[in-house]
């Protein structure tokens, strides 16, 4: 192999592992991503119950289930 064949050689090897970082960095983006699409979900739904229980109180505090 000459130099210019070993030069291509390194710089397709080079090339091949940075498209193999760049793919897990947008893994790893994707998974966070999801997990703080998940946790807002909980959150929300969290609040959504708390909304619900206060407003219950309310209506119990006022009779309004009677």
């Amino acid at each position: 192999m000459d130099n210019s064949q070993s030069a291509g050689y390194q710089a397709g090897q080079a090339k091949g592992q940075a498209q193999e970082k760049a793919s897990n960095l947008m893994d790893h983006a994707s998974n966070a991503a999801q997990s703080a699409k998940e946790s807002a979900q909980n959150a929300g739904q969290q609040m959504q119950q708390k909304a619900q229980g206060a407003a219950e109180s309310v209506r119990n505090a006022m009779g309004g289930n009677k």
